[in-house]
């Protein structure tokens, strides 16, 4: 990737580092070892907050710092600061020599560039002024209190980032990106009697504000969260027990995310702490299911031009027809289970040493219609929309409640309920799917996963699923 000039001024010329002697400090710093880098990075964020009527919390931060990272087999010694000097980063280098001790290794070949650009380098955060940006907040609250008298609190929030890094190796190669992230978020509380529901409704994308500000975007959110508050209004209590669950397209993907994705990660599998460790090449779901991991789909939010690493994304099959076909590897563990790195090393910021992490994690479409997959269901759940959950990654176990879901009867979407729960384990929901729509639909851009205490933005995505034997927790007993 060819360099920009954003990074080359925050880097070189503003923070007065020199990049000759810096490729001399980190050359020494990483003589010896297998692998690593030096991480520098420079961000901007701010969000706005608006609750019961008022702008609740406005913040602006600005964070810059640098990591070094040497690895020598499967040690990681790893440095950081939010000072920006050679003086510090030649500390740092100091402290990651330690993991050298006693070992004389070949530093592993640079990732190859790609002048690949999948978002723009404009810094959001400068292109709409303070006022227009809670000027939208309280449009937001008027148009959804005047939408519906039950309507009795709207919550909304505006959150933007720019981040420039550069990823400096001891060979010299450099890497830089610019990353630009918004996001845009609506919740709408609805009262009837004494009943109260909720509902929301949230987008974002490596994008400017700009097409959040568009009324006809906006307005779309608000109508769709208060459409689900209005729906869960109506619910009425979900039944427990194993039956047929049908899942809908888009946002429910994120219980593949969680249940099944985490499970795909190189480290885990190394370790052979996952259910899928040893098992590449075999059968692991049922036919036509496919799932991948792709980092290099245009302005999504868990896309990345490259890596923390400095690899370029890919677009990486892990399951094909229901055979394990691959991992999502960081460089490390990559090297270090003889495999090729995907794209998937990522970090939270600079403070951070890199894992392998997802990026937009799918299920690609089948050749079911979406409204016969349905009609074939006598009797079960229409799972729409999602909340919490806990996920035992090594495991694959799983507990996620449903946002929005409809019972299914005779083949009909019937009445909304409330408080259900899906449970099982990822690696045996695989196996049960009867069924996969045409519809695949990837999510609105709101995800966030977290891993060993790292939070990074990533997608997820799926057509409908019908899933044959899933249990479901509710507080009403099953006919």
């Amino acid at each position: 990737m060819t360099g920009t000039s954003a990074a080359q001024e925050l880097f070189f010329t503003r923070a007065g580092l020199d990049r000759v002697r810096l490729e001399g400090l980190v050359g020494d710093a990483l003589h010896g070892a297998d692998d690593g880098e030096l991480f520098l990075e420079y961000s901007q964020s701010e969000s706005f907050s608006f609750d019961d009527g008022r702008l609740k919390a406005a913040s602006f931060d600005t964070s810059q710092g640098f990591g070094l990272r040497a690895v020598s087999g499967e040690q990681t010694g790893y440095a950081h600061a939010s000072e920006l000097s050679e003086e510090a980063i030649r500390r740092a280098g100091t402290t990651v020599r330690a993991v050298r001790a006693g070992h004389s290794g070949v530093m592993s070949q640079p990732p190859q560039p790609t002048n690949r650009h999948l978002y723009g380098d404009d810094n959001p955060l400068n292109e709409i002024p303070f006022e227009q940006k809670v000027a939208l907040l309280q449009a937001i609250d008027a148009y959804a209190r005047a939408k519906d008298p039950r309507v009795k609190q709207v919550s909304a929030s505006l959150a933007g980032s720019w981040q420039a890094v550069a990823i400096l190796r001891a060979d010299g190669t450099m890497v830089e990106d610019i990353r630009p992230l918004v996001r845009l978020n609506v919740s709408v509380v609805a009262a009837q009697g004494d009943r109260m529901e909720s509902g929301s409704r949230g987008a974002g994308g490596r994008v400017g504000y700009a097409r959040f500000f568009d009324p006809a975007h906006w307005q779309a959110e608000v109508d769709d969260a208060l459409r689900q508050a209005l729906v869960n209004l109506e619910s009425v209590p979900a039944p427990a027990g194993e039956m047929t669950v049908v899942l809908g397209p888009g946002w429910p993907g994120i219980l593949l995310h969680e249940a099944i994705g985490h499970g795909l990660e190189g480290d885990f599998n190394r370790k052979k702490t996952s259910v899928f460790a040893g098992l590449m090449g075999e059968r692991v779901a049922a036919p036509g299911v496919t799932i991948v991991d792709d980092g290099t789909i245009e302005s999504r939010r868990g896309s990345l031009s490259v890596d923390d690493e400095g690899t370029p994304t890919e677009n990486t099959v892990l399951i094909e027809d229901g055979i394990l076909k691959g991992y999502m590897q960081d460089r490390m563990n990559a090297r270090l289970m003889g495999m090729k790195p995907t794209g998937n090393g990522r970090r939270e910021s600079f403070a951070h040493s890199p894992l392998p992490r997802m990026t937009n994690t799918y299920m690609l479409a089948g050749d079911r219609d979406p409204g016969e997959i349905l009609a074939g269901v006598q009797k079960g759940v229409y799972a729409v929309n999602f909340g919490g959950g806990q996920v035992d990654i090594t495991s694959g176990k799983f507990v996620f409640s449903c946002t929005e879901a409809y019972m299914i009867e005779n083949g009909e979407v019937g009445a909304p309920i409330k408080g259900a729960t899906l449970i099982g384990a990822g690696a045996e929901v695989l196996k049960k799917v009867q069924a996969v729509g045409n519809d695949l639909k990837l999510d609105a851009g709101i995800g966030t996963c977290g891993k060993s205490g790292q939070g990074v933005p990533v997608g997820v995505g799926q057509p409908t699923l019908l899933i044959d034997g899933l249990t479901v927790g509710g507080t009403a007993k099953a006919a």
